[in-house]
């Protein structure tokens, strides 16, 4: 039978992990093993296989996005037509194994089999019983799934013969490389508002008026949705809910550690062998021949290895007393501790902390209120599914709950209110006005539930709404034209032989940036444009009201006559290599398939899908 070539032979093995995943989808076997949903020459692809494929593919899913995925959810992703089509690749490959005769003898059969994890006992050794029961559970018998395995070789012996004896080019891989590798140097300026020669105006009323009538994207109000709510925060019932003395007194009772605390250290111990060893380092460190970093980091250790943290007298037994007499931060010892001799650094003194019942009750009294609060909110969630599934509106809600109700015209530049919270905002975004409404929880332990009454299509908002940023965008693209018209007669300059340090600018220069890199304080294009420059070459760019002027300096390609260069080449090639045979193998599956007789049964497929509704 073809196989889901996603993990290689190991992949039929997770059919044990598969068993109650597949169970929960009403899948195990279907049926007879010699059925097939294709036949791709002699190869089949079977029946079982491709339920378990599909299921898979459906469990994968579940997990990048958190969701329940249905079948139709599969299907509507167009999973189905996939994995159908991963496995004829499969079995195309598989037949052409068969046809030249390449086979795997029982031995590499029984070697694969006994290598894999899922059929080992504690000890790590294959257990016979457990290999035939995880069989007969995933509705298979030995001599089948053995059979499969000799397929799984085959094919990939054939596979490797193709995947091994790839090379990529040299000039591909120097070119490639050298391209990808090169750095660039340059110097540039950054032109703002304050280098114009002649400051921009304010815009008359009818310039401004033209600017929002011919440039109206950035004044437009995005789709729009006109939505009612209802909601409940736990700051909403908190307000309401008593909480007696005696609550309170307890509840700070079992955390009194917060709230008194003795005077503490920030303190680290470097431990050492022998007392000898510990009275050298300290002595070092008296002469400032070493610092205590450079002793920590010539014992092989970083600082959060040596790091204790803050602690109170107790906590260092018999070197409390040395600590704590120190006034300001320093390093004493040799000291004792539980590991041996050690110098200790103190790095911070912690003032003792006293806050009395009465200082911290209120603060308690909010949170044993608002934990309430959240407790009472989880229990009124069926009551609201309830509602909501007898056709409650959200006034009605509000009127039989606690929730309040509030309507929001919400776009994706709204943030005010319940559009603060990230759940309302994602529900909000897949809401239509035939959406049934839902009971969704916030991260604070509020919910809500809404209703979209209606859509709003993009609509330009009048200027008197906008009139301050369409007169500053105007401003701000005069300005940037001004400033592109200076920074090119600069150019021409420069052009012309002018030294850039002459121009009274403010110059930065960047040093062996790559194509990925990134330069803080210039255009988005600067990089890309850095990249199409020639050296000595003089470019201008513009972008949000500023221009930049650039002078590619130096263009560097890779040396390969650095051992690391040249390692770094050799894994270079290495990865087009792998890229090159990957095309080839896909080239080569889809010639096969194409040559071979593939054989769809279409009822075969419509009883697996029927089983997985």
């Amino acid at each position: 039978m073809a196989k889901d070539k996603v993990k290689s032979t190991g992949t039929f093995v997770i059919m044990a992990l598969l068993i109650l995943g597949l169970a929960g989808f009403g899948v195990t076997n279907f049926g007879a093993s010699t059925g097939s949903v294709a036949t791709v020459g002699k190869a089949e692809v079977g029946i079982n296989d491709y339920a378990r494929a599909i299921v898979s593919r459906m469990q994968r899913l579940e997990q990048q996005t958190g969701q329940s995925v249905s079948f139709q959810d599969a299907r509507n992703f167009g999973l189905d037509s996939a994995v159908l089509a991963q496995l004829i690749n499969s079995a195309a490959v598989e037949n052409e194994a068969a046809t030249l005769g390449i086979s795997a003898g029982d031995e590499t059969v029984g070697d694969h089999i006994q290598s894999m994890s899922e059929f080992r006992d504690a000890s790590g050794e294959f257990d016979r019983q457990i290999y035939e029961f995880t069989l007969e559970r995933a509705g298979l018998n030995s001599s089948e799934f053995e059979a499969e395995i000799r397929g799984d070789v085959a094919e990939e012996l054939l596979q490797n013969a193709i995947l091994g004896g790839t090379r990529a080019p040299d000039i591909l891989v120097d070119t490639l490389f050298n391209h990808e590798r090169e750095t660039r140097d340059v110097t540039w300026a950054r032109l703002t508002a304050e280098d114009l020669e002649t400051p921009i105006p304010d815009p008359a009323e009818d310039e401004i008026a033209t600017y929002h009538r011919e440039n109206p994207e950035p004044f437009t109000r995005p789709v729009t949705k006109t939505i009612r709510y209802a909601l409940l925060t736990p700051d909403d019932l908190a307000k309401h809910i008593e909480v007696d003395d005696g609550q309170l007194r307890t509840l700070y009772d079992s955390r009194v550690g917060e709230f008194m605390q003795p005077e503490r250290r920030l303190v680290e111990r470097l431990v050492f062998t022998t007392e000898t060893q510990a009275s050298a380092a300290k002595n070092r460190i008296d002469s400032n021949d070493v610092s205590f970093d450079a002793l920590v980091a010539e014992r092989g250790l970083d600082l959060s290895d040596v790091d204790l943290g803050d602690v109170a007298k107790e906590d260092l037994g018999e070197a409390a007393g040395e600590i704590f007499a120190l006034e300001v931060p320093g390093v004493v010892g040799p000291l004792p501790s539980e590991l041996g001799p050690a110098l200790y650094r103190m790095n911070g003194i912690l003032a003792s902390q006293e806050i009395s019942f009465e200082s911290a009750k209120e603060e308690l009294r909010q949170e044993a209120a608002l934990d309430r609060a959240r407790r009472q909110i989880l229990e009124l969630v069926p009551e609201v599914e309830d509602l909501l599934a007898g056709g409650a509106d959200m006034t009605m809600l509000a009127e039989r709950t606690d929730m309040k109700e509030g309507r929001i015209e919400w776009n994706e530049d709204v943030f005010d209110g319940i559009a603060a919270y990230t759940e309302f905002r994602a529900a909000a975004a897949q809401t239509g006005t035939d959406t049934f409404p839902e009971v969704v929880e916030l991260e604070d332990g509020g919910i809500f539930a809404m209703t979209v009454d209606e859509i709003l299509e993009p609509e330009l908002r009048p200027l008197d709404d906008v009139r301050e940023d369409v007169s500053a965008a105007l401003i701000r693209a005069r300005t940037e034209e001004a400033l592109l018209a200076q920074a090119e007669a600069l150019a021409d300059q420069l052009r012309g032989g002018r030294e850039m340090a002459a121009l009274n600018l403010d110059l930065e220069s960047d040093r062996d940036l790559p194509r990925n890199g990134f330069v803080d304080g210039t255009a988005p294009g600067f990089i890309k444009a850095l990249f199409d420059m020639k050296r000595d070459e003089i470019r201008v760019l513009s972008f949000d009201g500023e221009a930049w002027l650039m002078r590619l300096d130096t263009i560097t390609t890779p040396d390969l006559s650095s051992p690391d260069t040249a390692a770094e080449r050799d894994a270079f090639a290495a990865w087009i290599a792998t890229g090159l045979s990957g095309g080839i193998l896909n080239a080569y599956t889809q010639a096969l398939v194409e040559q071979a007789q593939v054989e769809v049964d279409q009822a075969a497929l419509n009883a697996v899908h029927a089983q997985l509704r």
